[in-house]
């Protein structure tokens, strides 16, 4: 049995342009435009992780609860992405095709499983691209007090800071949905410059804070934080969870990416580890340069503190700037992601008005009704984070959650397969330059084992309705339940639809 076809698929009626087959073979015409390069690839998911958007956003959650102790999480959870990374690496050689985890869990599982795989990652997309947007608010009104349209405390859990995050995050959703609208070139170009930039900016503020250390490493080893070792390990794991996704966009790219099979499971590996390395560095060197470690500002600023209070306001804030920029290509990245999910989705007819959200002018070869549809579903969002404050939170938390879930739905039906003799042996298969498809080998059974274990557990983390975390001030049960709920809206909601599709099909 193999998992690079599906019976159930309609096959094509005509090439796919590519000369390649690569779509052909499971029943797809080429529609978006093969133009990516191998550092396209990478910087697709690269820019999806994006370390200093998401570093700079959650460093003071994961300080506040853990105290210095959180840096430990990192590596942990960096182990455990990896594993489900490897994971993917394997399926992106063999199945390259825009959509990933929603195309994945289809032919590894059934197509209904697939549907609500695909389901829960679309609407978890969605809540990722507004929380990236809303990182913003974390580094522009520290770059220029004008950016505080709305005034008062700019800090994010405030109302002011809230409503600003909100209205900065909007503007930055229409650019983003117009470049995604567009060409994949121009995309391409302003996702690889971001990503640049990014790693330029990483390289710097690194070295910068490393040679400004107040102390020593050894201070990784204290707690200091609310809760104690329990809170550093669990609670203090939510930084590092929310930035060490979205690596699988690379292979979300497959239909625009040349040479897919080879190309995406190296980038995918390569933007993850990358990210990693550049992200625990970070943290380290904040921890490290800090003016104060009690003040109570490294657990409310985060990151922007110790580089306006350590570098000088001069420096500081041309590197917030480039924090800025990295969150701008971030946003990008993700709705480009989303988008590329909603079309593949779309494309097999199996949400509403499918037709619609699967047209590709052959213009711009860009889904734009899929981006689109995503950038006006995350703006709404975005509208949370004028109730309360505390909604930037309960946003955050919940888009984390419904992402591992989502890649567990991946990673269980494909240990199934192995379990089953039903996974393919290595070597058998060539990618388009006649090498052998990336494979795990004998470290396959393990490796998946583990990274199905790794995500149950990560996602029950993050699900669990913690008081003390979601709803800090009391009187608000909902945001202490909020992702429980939000997931089981996302489950009901899509078992509506497909009641009322057989009902109408059946008619």
């Amino acid at each position: 049995m193999t998992v690079t076809t599906d019976p159930a698929r309609p096959a094509p009626s005509g090439a796919d342009g590519t000369g390649d087959g690569s779509l052909a073979e499971f029943g797809y015409h080429q529609e978006l435009r093969r133009r990516m390069g191998r550092y396209a690839s990478f910087a697709a998911g690269f820019s999806f992780i994006s370390v200093l958007t998401t570093v700079f956003q959650f460093f003071a959650l994961g300080y506040s609860f853990g105290g210095p102790l959180f840096f430990w999480t990192w590596p942990a959870v960096l182990v455990g992405q990896l594993l489900v990374a490897a994971c993917f690496a394997e399926l992106a050689a063999r199945l390259p095709i825009a959509g990933a985890v929603y195309q994945w869990s289809s032919r590894l599982g059934s197509p209904a499983f697939g549907w609500y795989a695909g389901w829960i990652m679309v609407i978890g997309r969605i809540v990722v691209v507004a929380a990236a947007a809303l990182a913003l608010q974390v580094v522009l009104p520290a770059v220029w007090s004008g950016f505080q349209v709305v005034g008062g405390d700019p800090s994010p859990t405030t109302t002011s800071g809230a409503a600003n995050a909100a209205l900065l995050g909007v503007v930055l959703l229409a650019l983003t949905t117009l470049l995604n609208v567009l060409d994949n070139r121009l995309l391409s170009a302003v996702n690889t410059v971001g990503v640049s930039a990014e790693i330029a900016g990483v390289a710097l503020i690194v070295v910068l804070l490393v040679t400004h250390a107040e102390r020593d490493p050894g201070i990784t080893l204290h707690t200091g934080g609310a809760g104690g070792t329990i809170a550093a390990l669990l609670v203090g794991s939510f930084t590092a969870a929310y930035v060490l996704i979205g690596f699988e966009s690379a292979s979300e790219m497959s239909e625009e990416t040349v040479n897919p099979r080879r190309t995406a499971p190296r980038t995918t590996l390569t933007a993850l580890t990358t990210s990693g390395v550049c992200g625990g560095l970070l943290l380290l060197g904040g921890l490290l340069a800090a003016p104060s470690l009690t003040d109570g500002r490294l657990a409310s600023e985060g990151l922007s503190y110790v580089l306006t209070s350590t570098l000088g306001d001069g420096i500081g804030k041309v590197l917030l700037a480039d924090v800025a920029l990295a969150i701008c290509a971030a946003t990008l990245a993700i709705q480009t992601s989303a988008t590329r999910m909603l079309y593949s989705m779309a494309r097999d007819g199996v949400l509403p008005c499918s037709a619609r959200l699967a047209r590709v002018p052959r213009r711009t070869g860009m889904p734009g009704t899929a981006a689109a549809v995503v950038g006006v579903c995350a703006g709404l969002l975005l509208l949370l984070n004028l109730a309360s404050p505390q909604a930037f939170l309960a946003i955050g938390t919940t888009c984390i959650a419904m992402v591992y879930l989502a890649y567990a739905m991946v990673t269980g039906p494909m240990l199934l397969r192995r379990l089953r003799g039903q996974w393919p042996p290595a070597g058998g298969e060539r990618d388009e330059l006649g090498g052998r498809l990336f494979s795990l080998g004998r470290w396959g059974l393990p490796v998946n084992v583990l990274a199905v274990g790794y995500g149950v557990l990560m996602t029950v983390n993050l699900s669990w309705p913690r008081a003390g975390v979601y709803d800090p001030e009391g009187g608000h049960w909902y945001f202490q339940w909020f992702t429980v709920l939000f997931l089981g809206v996302t489950v009901v909601s899509g078992a509506l639809y497909r009641w009322h599709r057989r009902r109408v099909s059946a008619a």
